[in-house]
């Protein structure tokens, strides 16, 4: 798990935060916070998990989104008092029993517990997990500048707020959440054989989606709900969706 933890600091950081993740960073009082940058147009930049640590929190993101996640923050700040450093914190996740200091993962109870203090995590099957409980991956299901968060399950997943107020990108997704039915998203699929992840699923001759995380004869695949109807292929798989969305 290729994480980077940043730290911020400085009396504005809530505030901050508040005005530009999809989350409302009040959850921080009672643990872990899941949430994400969009672009203006809704889209997603990156997800990360606001971590409580006294008089500071942490940022804990996918390392090949780090840079430009860190480089968007400072060009958001400007007068606030908030002060931003990558740190050497490491992370470590499990679904046993807890250590002391563990935090749950706000996503899903099946998803276990993070822990920031160098507690030792366990041996579990992530991508079986994840594609079992419908969990996107950052830079794998989730796309930056490319995915919708509501279409990937933000919602069930607790990662976006509808009643916390303005923040980048919420006057598209609060559309999406009132004003229509979502005709796309992350589904779990069967999947006979193997494919690369990101390869397209076809209906017949038309784009129907993609096929991303395979384990154990299952996957998680981003589809046009109109058009996943009957086995599909992606390349050298079959792909069948019973119906079911999350």
């Amino acid at each position: 798990m290729d994480r980077t933890v940043f730290r911020i600091t400085g009396t504005d950081r809530l505030e901050f935060l508040q005005n530009l993740v999809t989350n409302n960073v009040k959850g921080l009082e009672t643990g872990l916070v899941w949430a994400a940058l969009l672009t203006p147009q809704g889209k997603y930049l990156a997800d990360f998990f606001l971590v409580p640590e006294g008089d500071a929190l942490l940022v804990d993101v996918a390392t090949p989104l780090a840079a430009d996640l860190a480089k968007r923050l400072k060009m958001y700040r400007l007068r606030a008092d908030v002060q931003i450093e990558e740190t050497e914190v490491g992370v470590t996740r499990g679904t046993g029993p807890a250590p002391e200091g563990a935090l749950p993962d706000p996503r899903d109870a099946a998803m276990g517990w993070r822990a920031y203090n160098g507690a030792p995590g366990d041996e579990t099957d992530w991508d079986a997990m994840r594609v079992a409980h419908i969990v996107p991956e950052s830079g794998v299901e989730l796309v930056p500048g490319d995915s919708y968060p509501l279409e990937l399950g933000f919602e069930r997943l607790h990662g976006v707020d509808f009643r916390k107020g303005c923040y980048v990108g919420q006057e598209v997704t609060a559309r999406m959440k009132h004003k229509t039915e979502l005709k796309k998203g992350l589904v779990r699929v069967a999947v006979e054989g193997a494919a690369p992840v990101g390869t397209e699923v076809l209906a017949g001759d038309r784009p129907a989606g993609v096929l991303y995380t395979q384990s154990g004869g299952q996957g998680l695949a981003w589809l046009r709900f109109d058009r996943a109807d009957g086995p599909m292929r992606a390349g050298d798989a079959t792909v069948i969706w019973d119906g079911q969305r999350p």
